[in-house]
């Protein structure tokens, strides 16, 4: 009388079998699925991160074998691999590349010049404030800010490890992990590169790099929409964008660029919402006073025409230059106005992302 196999013994076989791009087993990973049993027939799937059909074989060839291994030779295995989702699209655990980060956020603008990278400062210092693990990559390649806004332009990462497997240890302040192209290169050195290099460069600071375990890793995109953002979004699996702008008619045409970019079909990244930044001037004499210099409400009616939350309205005030300039962001200041506001706008970032 033969004895009935569990999908318990199933399991216990098949947590034999490593996921060779991941490096764990697959059952950890939770890429096994509907196991069936009948007799001595055992079916079940296998999602592989590597769509190849040679890859997909040696993991099938691989589930055959420790299933006969622990369950006897003469078991009937019907394993049916498959392709895992894009990365974007996959729990951490299941990702080749930052597989220890919860959530990957980029901060992205259609031009330049209105707060992005300021705007990116203060959420990266005020999330670490709250208790998040928080890292942030600046890859502006052509215009690096982060080294200066965090006080650190003097220090370099240093290198951990050995041969091949050396990596690169961030820089850290006010709780946050640092890495900038603006920390190998001189302060009055011009950075020219072509394509190809910006992008190998951008590659090497989240493949090259300990990160550790992390909440959220904030990236500090160029401006625009260009080579960079592409190869970005192909390589990082991001859960999200953030689109700064100001109010003004032309940073708002180009913001909806933005938006449009990583809306597209082949690209599909959730838009979080839109900042709008330098939303009315208040001199320091008279705090109570709004002048719209860039005009007003641009960025909120055009998140509502878009459907998409507006995240926050940030003043232009002179404290948050000058914090900027200082290396202290400006949401680490106690009760001040632009605090406030860079404090309900980091609250509105966190409402649109799923820790789940």
């Amino acid at each position: 009388m033969s004895v009935e196999i569990t999908n318990e013994e199933v399991l216990k076989a098949l947590a034999f079998v490593m996921e060779p791009e991941l490096n764990k087993d697959i059952v950890s990973l939770g890429l096994v699925s509907e196991i069936k049993t009948q007799g001595n027939t055992v079916s079940f799937q296998v999602k592989a991160s590597n769509p190849a059909m040679h890859y997909r074989k040696r993991l099938e060839e691989a589930c055959i074998h420790q299933v006969r291994r622990f369950l006897g030779e003469n078991v009937a295995v019907l394993a049916k691999v498959g392709a895992l989702p894009k990365s974007s699209k996959r729990p951490p655990e299941q990702r080749r590349i930052l597989p220890n980060i919860k959530k990957i956020i980029a901060v992205a603008s259609g031009k330049g010049g209105v707060g992005k990278s300021t705007v990116t400062a203060n959420l990266a210092a005020g999330l670490a404030a709250q208790g998040f693990k928080v890292g942030l990559v600046d890859a502006d390649i052509y215009g690096p800010s982060m080294p200066l806004m965090f006080d650190v332009f003097n220090e370099k990462p240093r290198v951990e490890g050995e041969g091949a497997s050396n990596k690169l240890v961030p820089v850290e302040n006010y709780g946050v992990k640092l890495l900038s192209i603006g920390f190998f290169a001189e302060a009055n050195q011009a950075i020219v590169w072509r394509g190809p290099m910006a992008s190998k460069a951008l590659s090497q600071m989240f493949t090259d790099v300990h990160w550790g375990e992390l909440d959220i890793m904030l990236i500090d995109l160029p401006p625009g929409t260009g080579d960079i953002h592409l190869q970005l979004v192909q390589q990082i699996p991001l859960d999200g964008v953030v689109i700064v702008s100001t109010p003004q008619a032309v940073a708002l045409a180009d913001a909806r660029k933005g938006v449009g970019m990583f809306q597209l079909d082949n690209i599909k990244i959730p838009v979080l919402g839109i900042v709008e930044n330098m939303s009315w001037f208040t001199p320091e004499e008279l705090p109570e006073n709004k002048y719209y210099i860039f005009g007003k409400d641009g960025a909120k009616n055009l998140a509502e025409e878009l459907k998409v939350p507006l995240l926050g309205q940030i003043p232009l005030v002179q404290s948050i230059r000058e914090a900027g300039d200082t290396g202290r962001p400006a949401v680490l200041q106690e009760s001040t106005p632009q605090a406030l506001a860079l404090k309900d706008m980091i609250d509105n970032v966190l409402a649109q992302i799923d820790f789940d």
